[in-house]
């Protein structure tokens, strides 16, 4: 396959103007200017004239390569991300959401870092959030870059940390070989597509930071007509007790095509990480609110961990403020994420 770039940072964009003028202007390469193309699909949204005329003021000054498509009708989160693949001309894929940013000066750093492992199929990189207050915290899932080989254990290892989609890298030749859209209606297509990936191609995780979430807009995710009810619109991702079943629904098709165990190991998962990022969330609106989501935690089986209870004590007695500001402690001392 012939490529044309070396990276194509795709961009499936939906309604955000703002957003995707602020993303377009994080992009600071100076290393790379001919090794990157931007690629922008938008999906048929409300505001498509206000996002063209985002692109074309861009595209009058910028030194990069802009290939701007509108889809014909809405294609929804899965069918986009396929198209952007179609669409984009460069050998890897650097999927960004419109409403995050670039780290300021990481690009060039990391499209070096892939250059010399052109190798792997699948790279998860480290992030940066910015909070409310404004307030930085790097996400760094381990101490240091991790390599794996193609199997079952880096499809279990990378699958909850795949789910932010922003810096998530992909070899194209390898993604445009998977079309599967039954599970389209779970909203997390590249959680599909990594999984496939890792199972055949050698993988690898990224100790640098590159995409920053900000996510301060309002959230379109789930909101197509081929979306709704999939995902609650307006609450963020830890509020959605749907996303733990979208969870199960693709390990389970894992599980009945490769013969794999894989959903008890992302239950084990999540109850030892994403059910603290749940119950926090549940807890700023009360104490009942509290009790009332943690019983629904409960029967799909996240206490199946001993961190659960202890989360689930921590949060009722010392309330979400402690309780974050001790786990942003340990992980600023630690540099990375603790590892449960």
């Amino acid at each position: 396959m012939e490529n044309q770039f070396f990276v194509s940072i795709c961009i499936p964009s939906y309604n955000r103007p703002s957003g995707l003028k602020r993303l377009l202007e994080s992009i600071d390469s100076k290393k790379h200017l001919n090794d990157i193309q931007i690629l922008i699909c938008e999906d048929n949204a409300p505001k498509r004239l206000e996002i063209r005329s985002v692109v074309d003021e861009y595209m009058k000054n910028s030194h990069f390569h802009v290939k701007y498509v509108e889809n014909s009708i809405n294609f929804g989160h899965g069918k986009n991300w396929r198209e952007c693949s179609n669409q984009a001309d460069g050998e890897f894929l650097i999927y960004m959401g419109d409403d995050d940013v670039f780290v300021p000066k990481a690009l060039d750093q990391y499209i070096d870092w892939v250059k010399d492992h052109r190798e792997l199929g699948y790279i998860l990189r480290a992030y940066r959030r910015i909070d409310q207050k404004g307030r930085a915290e790097d996400f760094r899932y381990y101490g240091q870059d991790v390599f794996h080989e193609p199997g079952e254990k880096a499809y279990t290892d990378f699958f909850l940390k795949s789910v932010f989609m922003s810096g998530y890298t992909i070899k194209r030749e390898y993604a445009i070989q998977y079309k599967e859209d039954s599970l389209d209606s779970t909203l997390y297509f590249q959680i599909y597509l990594m999984g496939e990936i890792c199972l055949r191609y050698s993988s690898a995780y990224c100790n640098i930071p590159i995409a920053q979430m900000i996510g301060d807009g309002v959230s379109y995710f789930g909101t197509n007509d081929s979306e709704k009810d999939l995902f609650t619109p307006g609450i963020n991702y830890a509020g959605n007790l749907k996303c733990f079943f979208n969870y199960f629904k693709i390990t389970n098709y894992f599980d009945q095509k490769y013969g794999f165990k894989s959903t008890d190991i992302i239950r084990m998962e999540l109850s030892k990480y994403s059910s603290y990022s749940t119950m926090s969330f549940y807890r700023g609106f009360g104490i009942k609110q509290y009790i009332i989501s943690t019983k629904e935690l409960r029967k799909i089986g996240l206490d199946c961990s001993k961190y659960f209870n202890l989360y689930y004590i921590a949060l009722l007695i010392f309330g979400v403020n402690f309780c974050n500001l001790l786990v942003r402690t340990i992980k600023k001392i630690l540099g990375r994420r603790l590892q449960l």
